[in-house]
């Protein structure tokens, strides 16, 4: 076969379109080789960025569940605290009625048993009381009305006491802690 020079031409200007599309898919290559890294780059920053966005919305859950741990923890020691205030507040008039059934007692019966029982219970009952924190509002004559200790039931003229000043404990106030209970009935000096 010959080859003729048109063949040659053809030849060349196909070796040369070859050349030609290989030196373009040269570039495309490299670029290809580039691409991957800066796809698998840009999904890394945003694996990451994912990432610290759920760090964060864990570490604000968990803040919030702390939060929220805590105030139902107070809401469950505020409820047992009224609840135990309640009940404190109905022995209350029973301790007042075995103090004035004590006060009024002959002092010739107080060594028989039965009154001993009664005694026994009274202190019974100042015991629990006491195991829950109430104490007894302490006044004395002459001591100035405290409005946030003492409730004034009648306001009278009385020599030797200051104006302002109580004159007697009509009714024992309780609290427990800082917070009163019962305030203490009082008469005050005009």
């Amino acid at each position: 076969m010959e080859t003729t020079a048109q063949d040659q031409t053809m030849t060349t200007e196909a070796t040369t379109d070859a050349a030609e599309k290989i030196a373009e898919a040269e570039p495309t290559t490299a670029a290809a080789e580039v691409d991957p890294i800066a796809a698998l780059q840009k999904e890394l920053q945003e694996a990451k960025a994912k990432a610290d966005e759920y760090l964060d919305g864990w570490q604000r859950a968990r803040a919030e569940f702390a939060n929220y741990k805590k105030r139902q923890e107070q809401q469950n020691a505020d409820l047992r605290a009224f609840a135990t205030i309640d009940l404190i507040r109905k022995l209350l008039p029973i301790q007042d009625d075995f103090e004035r059934a004590i006060k009024t007692l002959p002092e010739g019966i107080t060594h028989m048993t039965w009154i001993e029982g009664v005694l026994l219970i009274q202190r019974k009952l100042r015991l629990v009381l006491e195991s829950e924190g109430v104490k007894e509002i302490e006044v004395r004559k002459n001591d100035p009305f405290d409005p946030a200790l003492h409730e004034a039931i009648s306001h009278d003229e009385a020599e030797g006491v200051e104006s302002g000043h109580v004159i007697e404990e009509v009714q024992k106030g309780y609290k427990i802690g800082d917070r009163v209970i019962r305030p203490t009935l009082v008469r005050v000096a005009k």
